[in-house]
């Protein structure tokens, strides 16, 4: 098996001198052999102070071309590198850090300091090293130690079950999750990202979510590091990320609709288009057809956007292009009939079975269901992970065993088409059970968003008083920013739009919601749980 750090070194060989990495904010630029050097000299730097092959290694380090450089070290020393969305609440971050048990914390100062504060937490870790400027604390800053070396680093050959990260989930249906990425997963990841959205050397990416700078890297495409947050894309600044854009000449990018919603409005109001765009990815939660219209104008004239739909577990596994959702899906979706999400890739496989709330020892144990019946998600293929870590129980939830095969439980809803298309209906635990049927978020949610003063919805269940088995569906709205509409107008025009329709019609409770929470990775994904919480308050 190939390790994944292999690609940067064929890169580095086959275009030394060409521009691998840009960061926007301030200008840096490395091209394909400086960043090769500085990842050898990291990796050297780190093997010469006791990290090994099987370390499992804390990665804090703020997007940029160290953690680029950083993360290929890593890589390739063979070494385990845990990556966590900083912005998911000191809680969880403490809870994911201390589940996974690291070796090694390669962190800011900021994270070495909470290593101090929390040191229960990280009683694992056994060597501290220090990315910036730090007072010579914590060991001093590594940028100025690692120097280069003449001979290149020793790539450890990784073992089949060999560990190449650990990912967490965004957590948007309950704990975090830490996912196994062994080295063929990556490079799985990688040949159906190339293959299928053809990206080649010859682009330029700029990467919305920092984990796909990696893959732009691995592919010998030059990657733009946007100046912004990215643990908040809603909040991005249009003009320094539209500017990049522009500077640069970026081909393509990868975002969540958070990100994309703000840009395309920013270009529409100061007639900005992105000529050089030719490609969008948007993913993270389900894409409005408005949204993907509004962008079709702005980016090259015969550009591509694709709605890839997958999870941390497994991606990606099935997209679509935007012009079929446009002209053929999206009338649909706003009727009710769920998003859809697209045929899969080549070599993956999917099927819909029926929804249980318990393990599945077997594949053979399944009931599949037949195009048209709304159940359960399941996927297998190259890119499906084996399994969490250090937790046995949302492991055996999540897969079923079929002979040397692993399919992955989603965790969704939805149903397939007589062309073989996935149709997302919501999440399985959001699914709200009443007395009149099951109700699914993103086909009801659907009916309520066609009101032009609603951002978006959620439908949520609160406690029936008369039935411990059902709930009671309530329909919580989101006004758009700029609205005038007075509230009690609001419900009571979204409540005559729902009652047209079967899906909604026997809803009765409507509520009003100041601003909805939602995921720190995409700042897209509703937490409807808190909704629930914050509806059944409401109707107390």
């Amino acid at each position: 098996m190939e390790n994944i750090a292999c690609t940067l070194r064929e890169a580095a060989a086959k275009t030394p001198e060409k521009t691998g990495l840009i960061e926007a904010a301030g200008g840096k630029e490395m091209t394909f052999a400086e960043l090769e050097s500085r990842s050898d000299s990291y990796a050297f730097l780190f093997a010469e102070n006791g990290v090994n092959a099987g370390d499992r290694v804390m990665l804090m380090v703020r997007p940029s071309a160290d953690f680029i450089c950083l993360t290929f070290a890593l890589f390739k020393i063979g070494a385990a590198i845990i990556l966590i969305d900083p912005g998911m609440g000191e809680k969880n971050l403490l809870r994911c850090i201390k589940s996974v048990r690291p070796d090694i914390l390669v962190g800011i100062p900021k994270a070495c300091l909470l290593r101090s504060v929390f040191p229960a937490v990280f009683s694992t870790i056994r060597k501290t090293f220090c990315c910036g400027f730090c007072l010579g604390l914590f060991g001093g800053d590594i940028r100025k130690k690692a120097y280069n070396r003449q001979e290149a680093f020793p790539i450890y050959r990784p073992k089949d079950k060999d560990l190449a990260a650990i990912i967490f989930t965004t957590g948007s249906t309950g704990p975090p999750k830490g996912v196994r990425y062994e080295h063929a997963i990556f490079s799985a990841q990688l040949k159906h990202i190339r293959d299928y959205y053809k990206i080649s050397s010859a682009d330029i990416d700029q990467p919305a979510f920092p984990l796909f700078a990696l893959f732009s890297t691995a592919l010998g495409a030059c990657a733009v590091i946007p100046d912004m947050d990215p643990t908040r894309p809603a909040q991005v600044d249009p003009e320094k990320f539209i500017n990049s854009i522009e500077k640069y000449g970026v081909t393509y990018s990868f975002g969540s609709p958070a990100i994309w919603r703000v840009v395309a409005e920013y270009c529409r109001q100061q007639g900005r288009r992105l000529d050089t765009l030719n490609q969008v990815l948007m993913a993270g939660a389900p894409i409005s057809g408005g949204l993907i219209e509004r962008f079709f104008a702005v980016i090259a004239e015969n550009g591509r956007i694709f709605t890839p739909y997958g999870a941390t577990e497994s991606l990606p596994i099935i997209s679509m292009e935007g012009r079929e959702i446009v002209q053929d899906t999206w009338p649909l979706t706003k009727e009710g009939k769920g998003y859809c999400v697209g045929r899969t890739l080549p070599g993956i496989s999917m099927a819909v079975i029926k929804p249980t709330s318990r393990p599945i020892t077997d594949i053979s144990a399944a009931e599949f269901l037949e195009a048209g019946q709304a159940g359960e998600i399941i996927v297998k293929g190259n890119v499906v992970t084996k399994a969490y870590d250090h937790n046995p129980a949302e492991t055996r939830m999540a897969k079923i065993p079929d002979g040397e095969d692993i399919w992955h439980r989603m965790g969704d809803i939805g149903y397939l088409d007589q062309q073989g298309r996935l149709w997302f209906c919501g999440r399985k635990a959001h699914r709200v059970e009443t007395e009149n049927g099951t109700k699914y978020t993103i086909c009801c949610e659907a009916i309520a968003n066609n009101h032009p003063e609603v951002f978006r919805s959620a439908l949520v269940g609160i406690t029936d008083g008369h039935s411990k088995k059902y709930k009671i569906p309530v329909m919580v709205i989101e006004k758009k920013k700029n609205s005038r509409m007075p509230d009690a107008v609001l419900l009571e025009e979204v409540r005559e739009l729902c009652r047209k329709s079967p899906l909604t019609s026997d809803i009765d409770i409507f509520l009003v919601h100041p601003g909805f929470p939602v995921d720190i990775r995409h700042n897209a994904k509703i937490f409807r749980e808190k909704i629930a919480v914050w509806a059944e308050e409401q109707n107390g």
